[in-house]
């Protein structure tokens, strides 16, 4: 392998951080030269969902991602390498490190109910009966769980407690989601069982995540080199198999500006896919408009995968994930304000100055909106005088308690009429709405990847006698840990460079909370509560 990395030319397909991550760790630590890699990315910025951008209309990001000190082992050994647009001596990690310390999340409104009351949420309700089936399901290996839904193992009771609003409002499960990721997520999170009620595990970035992270990370790959090529949507590969009987990646089929083209693999060649994505057919909306809601996959983002999933029994069921648009997606939306009246507002009732909080959810609301106020700025060219918030519902298809509509068919301004009214704000409204902005944004398959599977609907990040390929993403099968993460998405990318270019570095562990006695104590107390 001496001279391997320096011969071999590497194709990254897709700019999100799965890539990103690929691209640090083959000049980090496989020693490949940054010009031996391109990026081939169908839209003009890298970053894929990990998006943050000023629109015409005003600010807005598809969604908020929690990162976690104990779990994200594989996401801090990446930022330790990226050094911060601002000062190239501070590693982002440690800005990030930084900022927790400066700005703590402690959330003392995590749970809001009827007429804006702050709910008791270190009361978490669970009753033995729930505990026993929380036991259950993590204690059955997951051949057993199969792909049985998180309904098929609780009661009823269980999906009243503020424990389950907390949870599935942190972690975006619905109900009829898969049971085996609910339990990866409860044994990769159990250190979060004692804090649900503050979220202070939680670690923000200093501005938003695409700010923070992929503009240094792309920055650090330019500047070594890598080539960014925009515009350019990969449609196919083909597959064939060598002498020795090794698999092998010959070819990708692409477009760039509509051209179709080829991509021959040499010898020493290798292509990392990205498959799926969970923001596909994502729209936007506008203070007079609603979303549209897409169902006809029309931006490519399932193509490529189930292109492939044609050629091999093992490159995974693109359809178990793609196949069911309303048990898939939810709205989000994002708060452009100039002037500081609601967030004044907001923090008479919550107690938290912003940044400080975390996602406050109404537990009357017939869409299960959660909102979050950020430190500002939160975007990196936002103003002194211009503030965000960002929030979500779980359930759009719902009638609103105050629109009487459905989230889907509700305006920007529809959506602040509904949060001020479980704010208990309706008398602002009028000033609120004459100095804010919404952007509503509908993502028809944010949660796929939580779809209830069996272990082959997801392919290996190297499938099994691969010599040159790999696939990376939220639905690729990475044993133990939990998708919908950005962790598993660098994890995945750690292990495709490391096991195809031979890399001796040690892979960081996944985090277990029971291994350690005293989260587990910590877990067991706050279990009995």
């Amino acid at each position: 392998m001496a001279d391997a990395p320096r011969q071999s030319r590497v194709h990254l397909v897709g700019g999100g951080i799965a890539s990103l991550a690929a691209a640090v760790f083959l000049v980090r630590d496989a020693g490949l030269p940054g010009e031996n890699i391109r990026v081939l990315e169908e839209l003009p910025v890298a970053g894929g969902s990990m998006d943050g951008s000023g629109e015409p209309a005003g600010y807005v990001t598809r969604g908020g991602r929690m990162l976690e000190e104990e779990a994200y082992t594989c996401l801090w050994d990446l930022l330790e390498t990226i050094p911060t647009l601002d000062d190239e001596t501070v590693s982002v990690r440690q800005e990030i490190i930084d900022f927790n310390e400066k700005w703590p999340t402690e959330a003392k409104a995590r749970l809001i109910g009827a007429g804006a009351r702050i709910l008791d949420a270190a009361d978490y309700g669970l009753d033995t009966h729930d505990r026993l089936e929380l036991l259950r399901l993590l204690m059955l290996p997951e051949r057993l769980v199969g792909a049985r839904r998180i309904e098929d193992f609780f009661s009823p009771h269980f999906f009243g407690t503020h424990f389950w609003t907390m949870w599935r409002t942190t972690f975006a499960f619905q109900n009829w989601h898969s049971a085996i990721e609910l339990r990866r997520y409860l044994l990769r999170f159990l250190q979060e069982f004692p804090r649900m009620h503050t979220l202070s595990g939680v670690r923000r970035t200093k501005l938003n995540q695409y700010d923070s992270i992929i503009r240094p990370v792309r920055a650090w790959l330019a500047a070594r080199g890598v080539r960014f090529e925009h515009g350019v949507r990969v449609t196919d590969a083909d597959f064939g198999t060598d002498e020795q009987g090794a698999r092998r990646l010959r070819r990708l089929h692409l477009e760039r500006a509509g051209v179709p083209e080829t991509c021959e693999l040499g010898p020493d060649d290798h292509a990392f896919l990205t498959l799926g994505s969970m923001t596909a057919d994502a729209t936007y909306g506008g203070d007079d408009r609603a979303p549209e809601l897409v169902r006809d996959k029309r931006d490519g983002g399932w193509r490529l995968w189930e292109a492939v999933a044609a050629k091999a029994d093992d490159f995974g069921r693109p359809a178990v994930f793609n196949g069911d648009v309303d048990e898939a997606k939810w709205e989000s939306f994002t708060l452009t304000m100039r002037s500081p009246q609601l967030l004044h507002r907001i923090e008479e009732l919550s107690g938290n100055l912003p940044g400080t909080g975390a996602l406050m959810t109404f537990t009357d609301s017939g869409w299960l909106m959660s909102v979050v106020v950020p430190h500002a700025p939160h975007f990196a060219d936002q103003p002194e005088d211009v503030y965000t918030l960002w929030g979500y519902g779980l359930f759009p298809d719902r009638p609103g308690d105050f629109t009487g509509k459905p989230m889907a068919e509700c305006t920007g301004r529809e959506i602040l009429t509904e949060l001020l009214g479980h704010l208990g704000m309706s008398d602002i409204e009028e000033s609120v709405a004459a100095t804010t902005t919404v952007i509503p944004v509908m993502m028809p398959y944010i949660t796929s990847q939580f779809a209830p599977r069996t272990p082959e609907d997801r392919p290996l990040v190297v499938p099994r006698g691969s010599a040159n390929f790999a696939f990376l993403g939220q639905y690729t099968e990475v044993p133990e840990d939990v998708v919908f993460t950005v962790e598993y998405s660098v994890r995945g990318a750690m292990h495709a460079v490391y096991e195809l270019f031979g890399v001796d570095r040690e892979i960081p562990g996944i985090h277990h909370a029971l291994a350690d006695p005293r989260g587990a104590f910590g877990v067991l107390r706050a279990a009995l509560v």
